[in-house]
């Protein structure tokens, strides 16, 4: 008995969704969806263009309020506190749960301005504290050793690849606990996309992600969990490599062999 009351309870996941409809105006863009997202793991988001996949992304941290017309109805649950309840401080929210966009979005100032600016935002005014957070946001994010000479230089001047993991960085900096993650590399080379996988995988461990692909390969690679959906519904969720060998639904099948998407 002290051997079970000892263990770490499992049964919570960091997000639960339930009963969660999206419209916007009179168009329901998502159906009655249910879905857990467990911590410290990698739940990919796949589905054809139009599904409802972003809009799904965008209720994990709210950032549906900036559409004038969006309706949320049902619950999403952070470590079991529903982040839609009046009192909820969104931009607290937003702090926890960290978004990063399809194409790079660096400000235009400096490397070390991108990635400071979340940390100031939030009243940090030590020299030495920043400087502490910007190099350890961008060993994170694995661009420290190829930036660290030139931290004061313009980060638009950075490619593509650099880009996308500098606002990883910025958003690193700010100690999100979930990442959210709108196709970071739909935009970007081979070796600029394999070098944000590997990053993915390397910060799941201290971080819990929630990425939207239309790359089944990507999904396979990088993911624990794989959740499908069409036409606005859910039509399958499970451990990915159940998802992409051993589906339950014909219509799942269906997309994962190229049939139709």
């Amino acid at each position: 008995m002290a051997d079970a009351l000892q263990q770490p309870a499992l049964a919570q996941p960091k997000l639960a969704v339930h009963d969660l409809n999206v419209y916007y105006g009179n168009f329901q863009a998502l159906h009655a969806i249910d879905l857990d997202i467990q911590e410290h793991a990698i739940t990919a988001l796949i589905g054809p263009s139009g599904c409802g996949k972003s809009t799904f992304l965008r209720c994990l941290n709210r950032m549906n309020d900036l559409i004038a017309d969006a309706r949320v109805e049902g619950s999403v649950l952070l470590d079991g506190e529903d982040i839609y309840h009046p009192r909820v401080d969104v931009a607290a929210l937003r702090k926890r749960v960290g978004m990063v966009f399809q194409r790079a979005n660096p400000f235009p100032m400096s490397i070390y301005d991108n990635v400071a600016y979340g940390p100031r935002i939030h009243g940090v005014r030590s020299k030495e504290r920043l400087n502490h957070i910007v190099e350890s946001s961008l060993r994170k994010a694995a661009l420290w050793d190829e930036v660290s000479d030139r931290l004061n230089k313009n980060a638009m001047g950075l490619s593509g690849g650099q880009q996308q993991r500098l606002c990883i960085a910025r958003l690193l900096a700010v100690e999100p606990e979930v990442l959210l993650m709108d196709e970071p590399a739909s935009a970007l080379d081979p070796i600029s996309t394999m070098h944000i996988e590997e990053l993915m995988i390397s910060l799941k461990d201290a971080y819990t992600i929630v990425i939207v692909t239309h790359n089944m390969q990507e999904a396979a690679r990088v993911s624990d969990t794989t959740a499908f959906f069409l036409n606005g519904e859910l039509v399958e969720a499970g451990e990915t490599e159940q998802i992409f060998h051993a589906p339950r639904e014909e219509r799942t099948e269906a997309y994962i062999s190229g049939r139709f998407g």
